[in-house]
């Protein structure tokens, strides 16, 4: 029914530890069931020639992070003509680009925290005046946690913007007092929204993947007209970037209960640890039945077996 897949995974980007979990993982759910599948680190493989000979009729995309969700690899493998997972070359480069996702979001009235561009010698003062404290401080290439450093005091805030600027552009925004939540998609299908709490102020990109200490409740809302609401914004979200296929929309909700939109993820972690297997558990699917069902979204086949919500 596929043929030979491609399990990319590893790179070079800053989430290569979780990339190689996830692709571990998804390759051997392939394995149990029956498909022909090849693991590929596309760090240490020469990758390009692998995809190029070795006859593959479609990808599973298991890269998180820069050279894997951001569009670059997306247009390798449509040169190549290989049908891949995820979102296309422009939804992968919108999702990773955090300004122009959120500027996106701007124009079509969808609530997104304000943001600014961070000049290098602009003094913590000036950001304070606009967004007041905590302040949030963040690489606009990067996804998840990575690099981000909530700033509570002007006095903090040169050390955050240097972690930050190691992945390239930083961006200021006001830190959003509240809840976590993060909605995941499946083809046209809206999985159980998830409530991430932690034991700390602000939990690190490794401890939110590692970390007992995190806790995910699904679903995340218990009135069933607000979890509606969340996944039709969720959607509405993912579908201004020209996302596909499968994804998660991350929010933070505030004191008085309304959403802010933070980001996308094009091609969400498949850990144990990982929301999208979590939500697809709570729908009805087995983690080896929801590879199977992203694997499926490159055939155009969507199931209609698990929860619609």
């Amino acid at each position: 029914m596929f043929g030979k897949v491609a399990v990319l995974m590893g790179g070079n980007s800053a989430e290569r530890e979780i990339s190689l979990i996830s692709g571990n993982a998804v390759f051997a759910a392939m394995q149990r069931k029956g498909i022909d599948a090849v693991l590929i680190d596309t760090k240490i493989d020469d990758y390009i020639h692998i995809l190029q000979t070795g006859a593959f009729s479609r990808a599973f995309i298991a890269l998180h992070g820069r050279g894997g969700e951001d569009g670059t690899l997306q247009g390798l493998l449509e040169h190549l003509k290989i049908p891949y997972t995820g979102s296309s070359v422009l939804g992968s480069a919108l999702g990773m680009d955090k300004v122009r996702c959120k500027r996106m979001w701007q124009s079509l009235g969808l609530a997104t925290p304000p943001f600014a561009i961070w000049e290098p010698g602009t003094p913590a003062d000036e950001y304070v005046k606009i967004f007041g404290l905590p302040l949030t401080v963040k690489p606009v290439f990067e996804g998840s946690s990575i690099g981000v450093t909530r700033v509570n005091s002007a006095t903090d805030f040169e050390a955050a913007c240097n972690l930050a600027k190691q992945y390239g552009m930083v961006m200021i925004e006001p830190w959003i007092i509240g809840d976590e939540y993060t909605v995941c998609i499946l083809g046209k299908q809206v999985l159980p929204s998830i409530q991430i709490t932690s034991k700390e102020t602000f939990y690190t990109y490794n401890a939110k993947y590692f970390s007992d200490e995190t806790e995910h409740v699904c679903p995340g809302l218990v009135d069933p007209q607000e979890e509606s609401n969340l996944g039709r914004l969720a959607m509405e979200a993912f579908n201004a970037l020209g996302a596909s296929g499968w994804g998660r929309v991350d929010f933070i909700r505030d004191v008085n209960g309304d959403f802010w939109l933070l980001e996308v993820n094009t091609a969400p972690g498949m850990t144990p640890h990982s929301n999208m297997p979590l939500a697809a558990k709570v729908a009805g699917l087995t983690f080896d039945d929801l590879v199977v069902e992203v694997l499926s979204l490159t055939l155009g086949i969507e199931s209609k077996a698990y929860v619609k919500c």
